[in-house]
């Protein structure tokens, strides 16, 4: 029987990108990045799981991961209508998984906005949908997104679009981007508050703090959610779900700024 080709080959892809550092690159480094970015594991993952599509697959994650996931404020999930859901956005991976665990018991119209690279896992389709962190969406991704705001939809948003990290108060997420609200207004359509409990490693949140004293601003951690999200194993993630919060709660005295930063507030004060 022909062996199936791996679903992430780091080699490879090092090489498609950049031949010359391939083949500078020394072997324990390779297999460092390899380590983190856990290859076997996601390969062995996919290996066991690639044959499903959606929910599905979704289901089997939590399952594969042996992840407990606890949802607290169901009545709250309104089930007649196309509605937003706002959240934090802890553990860059398995929050995300356990949010559409949670919500697609209630919901199965779900559509998720995320990061575009992680479209490239079509097992997640129709449900993801992709925004470009890192700079200007294309003229059809645009599209794509306006559709998914103005359709029959439970749309699911992390607002700050990148992990939470270690500041003053705690481990917080960043700055909420407004457009979320831009969307509320515009369709009209509630938004459901959401906090996801959880946490990634000191190590994490103190490499981010040291990169950024290093005035370094690209986003190096993010190579280490792939480990983060393996360390998850085996435990639980608690999704609480707030009120609905009318579109038309968001008028004229503030800006949309600051109602996504009042917004972002409303989910914490959850547990």
């Amino acid at each position: 029987m022909e062996a199936k080709e791996p679903f992430i080959d780091i080699e490879k892809v090092i090489k498609d990108k950049n031949p010359k550092l391939q083949r500078w690159l020394p072997g324990f480094v390779l297999a460092y990045i390899k380590r983190i970015a856990h290859e076997k594991d996601i390969n062995q993952v996919m290996r066991n799981n690639g044959h499903l599509q959606g929910i599905d697959f979704v289901n089997a994650l939590i399952k594969e991961f042996g992840v407990e996931v606890e949802l607290k404020g169901a009545e709250n999930i309104p089930m007649d209508r196309p509605v937003i859901f706002a959240s934090n956005h802890p553990l860059g991976g398995l929050d995300g998984i356990a949010f559409m665990y949670a919500l697609g018991k209630y919901r199965t119209d779900i559509r998720f906005l995320v990061n575009d690279i992680l479209t490239n896992i079509k097992n997640f389709e129709p449900m993801f949908v992709p925004v470009n962190k890192h700079g200007a969406n294309s003229r059809e991704v645009t599209q794509l997104i306006e559709q998914t705001y103005s359709g029959e939809h439970a749309v699911l948003v992390f607002p700050a679009g990148l992990v939470s990290r270690k500041q003053a108060h705690g481990i917080m997420d960043l700055e909420w981007k407004k457009s979320f609200i831009s969307k509320s207004k515009k369709y009209k359509k509630d938004i459901v508050p959401v906090y996801i409990e959880g946490r990634n490693s000191n190590f994490f949140y103190n490499f981010a703090q040291i990169r950024e004293k290093l005035g370094i601003k690209a986003n190096l951690e993010m190579f280490y959610l792939a480990d983060e999200m393996f360390s998850q194993k085996g435990k639980k993630v608690t999704v609480h779900i707030g009120k609905p919060i009318s579109y038309q709660y968001f008028d004229r005295t503030k800006n949309e700024k600051q109602w996504a930063e009042e917004v972002k507030q409303m989910v914490y004060q959850l547990v």
